[in-house]
């Protein structure tokens, strides 16, 4: 199997599909016959798609959050959890077992100061070779921008939760 190139790749925006996007180039690696691991930061709700990623082999999963805070401020027990996902996915990066590391929702975590930039880049910078990295979140801060070699924004153009329609299973949770 070829090494890969061990790219920062950020999906950032106000739109839909930032998870979903990093989602599914894991199941694409996973395919290739990559080792993969997602640590989401924020989430500790029970999602659909943990259902399918425990049944694959070469996708670790693990939350690194109780519930979504996002409409208040965030607890002790939520910086706790956070800069425990965030030390985790550290010994993940170097240790280079995995060649897919997602962290989704890591930009929330910085936007809501759980952890910061400085320790963030940190951890990605100390990765071992090879490890492709993707970062998912809104408001993806400018010098996390700079430092990635992909950028893609998700910006919403229409969306019917506008209208009041709540998370639908298998669609939006």
């Amino acid at each position: 199997m070829p090494a890969m190139l061990g790219k920062i790749q950020v999906y950032t925006g106000s739109g839909k599909g930032k998870t979903t996007a990093a989602l599914g180039l894991a199941l694409r690696a996973s395919g290739a016959g990559y080792n993969i691991f997602i640590g989401q930061f924020i989430k500790g709700m029970k999602y659909s798609e943990l259902k399918t990623v425990a049944d694959i082999k070469n996708i670790q999963l693990e939350q690194f959050g109780r519930n979504c805070f996002i409409k208040g401020d965030p607890e002790p027990e939520d910086i706790r959890q956070a800069r425990q996902g965030l030390e985790r996915s550290a010994e993940i990066l170097q240790a280079g077992n995995y060649q897919l590391v997602i962290l989704d929702e890591a930009t929330i975590a910085l936007k809501y100061e759980l952890f910061d930039l400085e320790e963030l880049m940190e951890v990605i910078n100390a990765r071992a070779a090879g490890v492709e990295v993707v970062i998912t979140g809104r408001d993806a801060p400018k010098k996390l921008i700079a430092a990635a070699d992909l950028v893609t924004e998700m910006r919403e153009i229409k969306h019917y939760y506008r209208q009041g329609v709540k998370a639908r299973r298998g669609i939006e949770n």
